[in-house]
């Protein structure tokens, strides 16, 4: 089934419709019903792109990866640095690495270590197929809503993953640069998880953990803070103990920071924290599924269908 109604494109060397991201998605009417796909050619985009929330339904469609590159360098505020910011609803991201060039690349980079954002996603019924994030500190503000990572490259060393999203990373690759912090270790995960009754949490569906140095798989963002890792291949980079307490002492019954099945040298459980979350099989298996993110698996139908078209 096509759902698709209307296809525009970007090219910055003007040979699409627009020479800009932001151009073309300027140009999508508000309140918009139907599926807008923006076609986006190989380039590096020097700018930055936002999907204001009265603009759901759109696709950005790059060239890959490694060939639709969409890069800024703020810093210093979560609210205001990111490169990307998604607040519609139903928007698809597929084939494009979005970069906070601040700290990023960390190798070489002189710049004092502070927040910088690649990308804030905050749009309910948002996926991303084979994107990349890239920067520091704060990489990936993964805001609300219910989200779907596909194949994605994440980057980053402190906090790199953070918010209250609902969301389902799923072969994923995570790419820890906690060299560049001197010897500090890093910090993957911080899931800001407010209640016991939230459905929100992050999982991590058979990803891959590398890099350089040395980072814990997360720490609490609040005090009920929920992340999986399931079938998740780690490697040394990923400290013995595993999860930080941060600000969350005196809470640790609450939280749900849980490895399920996972394998490589980093996998070891033997020197985990005490407080880290044990899950049955039937808990592990029902937050790993699709399911998680989508209970009636309408939203995620439509997504796989544009996926495969």
């Amino acid at each position: 089934m096509q759902l698709v109604s209307k296809t525009i494109s970007v090219d910055p060397l003007g040979r699409g419709g627009f020479r800009s991201i932001q151009a073309a998605i300027n140009s999508v009417p508000s309140n918009n019903k139907i599926w807008i796909q923006i076609n986006i050619g190989r380039g590096v985009y020097r700018e930055k792109v936002k999907i204001p929330s009265d603009k759901p339904y759109i696709y950005l469609k790059g060239a890959g990866m490694t060939n639709t590159v969409i890069e800024w360098n703020d810093h210093g505020s979560i609210d205001t640095s990111p490169t990307f910011d998604s607040q519609a609803h139903h928007t698809i991201a597929r084939g494009i690495k979005f970069v906070n060039s601040y700290n990023s690349p960390p190798n070489g980079n002189r710049n004092p270590v502070e927040r910088a954002v690649a990308a804030r996603i905050q749009g309910d019924k948002s996926a991303l197929y084979e994107c990349g994030f890239f920067g520091l500190q704060d990489t990936l503000w993964d805001v609300e809503g219910r989200h779907y990572y596909k194949n994605c490259m994440i980057e980053g060393a402190i906090d790199f993953i953070f918010g209250t999203a609902q969301s389902l990373y799923e072969g994923c690759s995570i790419s820890v640069a906690a060299g560049g912090l001197k010897g500090s270790k890093g910090y993957i995960t911080a899931q800001g998880r407010v209640n016991p009754g939230d459905s929100n949490g992050f999982v991590f569906k058979q990803c891959k953990i590398f890099g350089s140095g040395q980072a814990f798989l997360g720490r609490p963002w609040r005090n009920y803070a929920r992340v999986v890792f399931y079938e998740t291949q780690m490697s040394e980079v990923v400290v013995p103990q595993g999860w930080y307490i941060w600000n969350s002492g005196g809470h640790e019954g609450q939280l749900t920071l849980s490895e399920y099945n996972s394998h490589g040298q980093g996998a070891n459980i033997r020197e985990r924290v005490e407080w880290a979350k044990n899950l049955t099989a039937k808990e592990a298996n029902t937050l790993a599924s699709v399911s998680f993110i989508d209970e009636e698996g309408s939203w995620m139908n439509q997504v796989l269908s544009i996926f495969d078209a």
